[in-house]
């Protein structure tokens, strides 16, 4: 493994489908999945393939599309299940089959209703039971955000003596704060003898808006796979935004890196967007509409200046449009002439003076002054001195 690569795993299409009215049919999934692979992702999870002959469907066809991507079917930690998930992905290249259980007190107790030894003997059995079909399996210790440290590094152990490759530690409702989530990747790599034998995974929840922030902690601590979706889609409020840790991997020098294309982010996010008919928040991160644009006098000012005054990242780094400057009240004049200039049209500083007073009355009417507004004031204004 290369020094400090970090493994992308994408579930868009299986955790990020479970978004209500997002359903998606095996085309959609076919699709995505080519342009994920695209994208650069290194893991594509394709699907729960004993949910439904939909799903079985999707991962058998995204195992026969793909060709350079690792290909993932979920499953609980039941025979039924592994062999169902087996059979769909003897088409992949790269087959994975990702199997798990709870492992908080919290799902022992209640959703079990077993103990620490039942639970720890039931995941070593369903790692090796998938051994059976495929080399790679990944292992994930649901709740692990809240798990006993120390039950959860004896399953770490026994899973990979198992044969598991992968160990995700999911923080699934999203409860850790990233000094503890990072605490948590860094004790089971301090004290799990075998961990040089398997990948570490982060896997976070967006409960509490903390999932990037969390998954960060993980990689810096020593996990070497992130699980995530494009735009941050998936139950609730969402999964870790694989756009987001890509950029945050990118901009800072933390010795750690991925493969996937920058430039691709924006396109990917539109067509994930439109295919799954979830818009993305105009705010987002890294690929909301807004996510370039500069309303603020003070901001605008600056931003003209210098472009990186105000913005960390060009946005041609991850495929956007360019950078706007979008005229409300609270735009000064340099914003004012720099759109008059796109526009054609160039007045001195006492002209932006006078037709920044225009414009102020214009702006308190409308929350945006568009091209049309900025004409009309430009050419009555120059109606009004050749008068």
């Amino acid at each position: 493994m290369a020094e400090g690569k970090i493994f992308i795993f994408d579930t868009t299409l299986r955790d990020g489908e479970q978004v209500p009215g997002c359903k998606l049919n095996t085309k959609e999934k076919v699709e995505l999945a080519l342009k994920l692979e695209e994208l650069g992702v290194d893991i594509i999870e394709a699907g729960f393939p004993i949910s439904s002959p939909g799903d079985f469907s999707s991962v058998e066809e995204i195992s026969k599309a793909v060709t350079d991507v690792t290909v993932c079917g979920l499953t609980r930690a039941v025979k039924k299940d592994i062999e169902v998930a087996a059979e769909a992905l003897k088409k992949a290249k790269r087959p994975r089959i990702h199997t798990g259980i709870g492992t908080s007190d919290l799902h022992i107790k209640y959703k079990f209703n077993s103990t620490y030894e039942e639970i720890l003997q039931r995941a070593v059995e369903a790692v090796k039971y998938a051994k059976n079909f495929v080399d790679d399996v990944e292992f994930y210790a649901e709740d692990a955000g809240r798990s006993n440290i120390e039950f959860l590094a004896r399953v770490t152990e026994a899973v990979i003596a198992a044969g598991a490759t992968v160990v995700n530690i999911p923080d699934t409702t999203g409860y850790c704060l990233p000094h503890q989530y990072g605490e948590k990747i860094a004790y089971l790599i301090n004290n799990v003898p075998n961990i040089d034998k398997a990948i570490l995974s982060c896997h976070c929840h967006n409960d509490l808006g903390l999932a990037t922030a969390n998954s960060i902690a993980g990689v810096i601590a020593g996990a070497r796979q992130i699980e995530c979706t494009i735009n941050g889609i998936g139950e609730r409020a969402g999964n870790t935004s694989l756009e987001e840790v890509v950029m945050v991997l990118k901009q800072h020098e933390l010795g750690l890196h991925t493969n996937v294309k920058t430039e691709l982010l924006n396109p990917v996010s539109r067509l994930v967007s439109d295919t799954m008919r979830m818009p993305v928040q105009p705010n987002k991160a890294i690929v909301g509409a807004n996510a370039f644009s500069h309303s603020s006098g003070i901001h605008q000012d600056g931003f003209l200046k210098e472009a990186t005054t105000y913005e960390i990242i060009n946005p041609k780094e991850v495929g956007a449009d360019s950078s706007q400057i979008v005229l409300t009240a609270r735009s000064g004049r340099s914003a004012l002439a720099f759109r008059f200039k796109n526009l054609g049209f160039e007045f001195n500083r006492d002209e932006v003076d006078e037709l920044y007073q225009q414009f102020l009355v214009v702006a308190d009417a409308k929350k945006e002054v568009i091209d049309e507004d900025l004409k009309q004031l430009a050419e009555a204004f120059k109606a009004a001195v050749s008068a």
